[in-house]
């Protein structure tokens, strides 16, 4: 019962401890947070004043900033009523100087007005006194109007026909002189920077013998040999008193050729009978053959020309047995590339086709005996059939003018190569007989003309000077004269080079004094 009662008592004692407790804990935190309040309000008041104060401070600064706005947009608007002003009085002074024009105009326009009238009364009476005169004239002269002025049209138009030819000799004289200035200067550089060997050909080879005696061992048993070997090359043996030679003769340089090959090696050889005759022309046409085709690679490869079909390249070499004027002509084709490159350098034109062109420009020569026609036409077309570009075929077709006339700069420069090559020194050469009978058809051509007096080829036929009569031919028809003589030696004689053509006309007064 004791226990129960202590328990009991210990119960009470703790809740009323707990009650105080509780109690006091409300007071603090009650105390605590009227604290925190307390100090909330202050805050909020403090933020409150600070708000308060910048918002008066923004209300004032915005106050300044409306007043400076205010301020400068009054300005710029005193200023744009200034303008508006002076544009104002700029426009009222445009208005009357405006005004004060067109009443000068219209003053002006009046007397213009009065001055057409007058015009047109002294055009009625020029007019008039005009026909009077003619009418005066016509009585005086005995002439109709249309008859004194073609009288009149007569004269001057031979006045102006002479003016006209003296002006277009002088053109014609200074447009030469500059012409043959620029070409002699283009053609010396190409000379002087091209320079190539010269060695005339002839058609006949000579073979050396070791003796007398292989003369025999070549004829053979009743000529059976040497009949073998002629009708295996195509090339005529002869065999004289020459020591220790012989002579093979034939126009076609390659058969020629090979008949020499193949004779060396027959007299090195040795054994000298028809059947090894026809072996041995056989294997010399192969050597040949592979000889030609290695000098046009060669000759494509020094003239700088790229790109070539093999078989213009073995017609090419054939060229190389192949004389023109005893000139070679495979050494003239590889010249005239060197001499159109260089000229058409100088020139701006097409060195390509230039350089293409003038190798092979005379490849219809290894063609001639087997196609008709003109080498330079049979030339153009076998290029053309392998695929040459037009310009190139049109110069090789062109070099002697035997197509058309040049259409092209290419072609020109061709020509003049072709001419260069061919009159240098020593280039080529012809017998006395064709020399003597080409100065002769010069002569011949220069004669056939009326008013010509006399006339002399000179400088082997390069020029030709011509004495006229000159109660026949005046200065203007001299020149006409030149010109007819040219065409007609182009037209009729063929000739390496260039020839001049000087027609001379001289008028002497003779008297005697006794």
């Amino acid at each position: 019962m004791v226990d129960i009662l202590g328990v009991a008592l210990a119960i009470g004692l703790g809740g009323a401890v707990g009650a105080i407790a509780f109690f006091l804990g409300y007071k603090y935190n009650d105390k605590r947070i009227r604290a925190q309040i307390k100090a909330a309000d202050l805050t909020a008041e403090k933020l409150l004043d600070e708000a308060r104060t910048r918002q008066r401070e923004l209300l004032l600064e915005a106050k300044d900033e409306a007043l400076s706005i205010k301020t400068a947009v009054e300005a710029e608007l005193r200023d744009r009523r200034a303008d508006l002003h002076r544009q104002e009085r700029r426009l009222q002074q445009k208005e009357e100087a405006l005004e004060r024009r067109i009443e000068g105009l219209e003053r002006r326009e009046r007397a213009i007005g009065q001055k057409e009238h007058e015009t047109e009364r002294l055009r009625t009476e020029a007019e008039e006194l005009k026909i009077k005169q003619v009418r005066e004239l016509e009585r005086i002269s005995g002439l109709t109007c249309e008859e004194a002025k073609a009288v009149l049209l007569k004269e001057v138009e031979h006045e102006v026909q002479e003016d006209a030819a003296r002006r277009a000799r002088e053109i014609e004289m200074q447009a030469r002189e500059e012409a043959e200035r620029r070409a002699r200067q283009i053609i010396t550089l190409s000379i002087q920077r091209c320079a190539a060997d010269q060695v005339a050909e002839t058609t006949v080879s000579v073979v050396p013998l070791p003796n007398d005696e292989m003369k025999g061992r070549i004829i053979g048993r009743e000529g059976r040999n040497i009949r073998a070997l002629e009708s295996a090359t195509g090339v005529d043996l002869i065999i004289d008193d020459t020591p220790d030679a012989v002579t093979l003769s034939g126009f076609d340089p390659v058969r020629r050729e090979v008949a020499r090959l193949a004779l060396q090696k027959l007299i090195s050889d040795g054994r000298i009978h028809p059947a090894r005759i026809e072996e041995v022309v056989q294997k010399s046409k192969q050597e040949i053959d592979t000889i030609i085709k290695e000098e046009g690679e060669q000759a494509a490869l020094k003239a700088g020309v790229h790109g070539l079909h093999p078989e213009l390249l073995k017609i090419l070499g054939r060229l190389k047995y192949r004389t023109s004027y005893g000139q070679n002509v495979l050494m003239h084709s590889i010249e005239v590339a060197h001499l159109s490159a260089m000229i058409a350098a100088e020139l701006g034109a097409d060195v390509t086709a230039a350089r293409t062109a003038g190798l092979l420009h005379d490849i219809g020569k290894a063609l001639s005996h087997e196609v008709e026609g003109p080498h330079a036409v049979i030339g153009a077309e076998l290029v053309k059939r392998y695929g040459k570009s037009p310009k190139v075929v049109a110069a090789i077709g062109n070099h002697h003018a035997e197509m058309d006339e040049p259409q092209s700069v290419e072609a020109a420069i061709v020509q003049a190569a072709d001419a260069i090559s061919g009159a240098r020194p020593g280039a080529r050469r012809e017998t006395v007989e064709n020399y003597v009978k080409r100065l002769e058809a010069l002569e011949s051509v220069a004669n056939s003309f009326p008013g010509v007096e006399k006339s002399f080829a000179i400088q082997a036929g390069r020029e030709v000077r011509i004495i006229v009569k000159p109660d026949e031919i005046d200065d203007l028809s001299a020149i006409r004269l030149a010109r007819d003589i040219v065409r007609k030696i182009e037209e009729t004689l063929e000739y390496p080079g260039q020839i001049k053509v000087t027609v001379l006309r001289e008028t002497r007064a003779v008297d005697y004094a006794r």
